[in-house]
């Protein structure tokens, strides 16, 4: 393959690269903000008792444990981008 051809390769997958990190940047602050509607319609709905702030509250923690991981993940090198 000429060399010119690989780098141009390169340069696109570089980007590829760039743009995937920018949508999971996007993607965890829609989470944060899901979050957060969740929170507030929990708040809304308390004559139906705790469980849906408690299932908020659960949705949350997972999320941050998702990007909790993500980070050790690519720290570790072990994510796969």
């Amino acid at each position: 393959m000429p060399e010119n051809m690989e780098h141009k390769i390169l340069e696109h997958l570089r980007a590829i690269r760039t743009d995937v990190g920018a949508l999971r940047a996007e993607t965890g602050d829609l989470k944060l903000r899901i979050n957060s509607l969740e929170e507030h319609v929990a708040g809304m709905r308390r004559d139906l008792g705790m469980i849906h702030s408690d299932i908020a509250l659960l949705h949350k923690r997972i999320d941050s444990n998702d990007i909790r991981l993500e980070r050790i993940e690519k720290r570790l090198e072990l994510a796969s981008v």
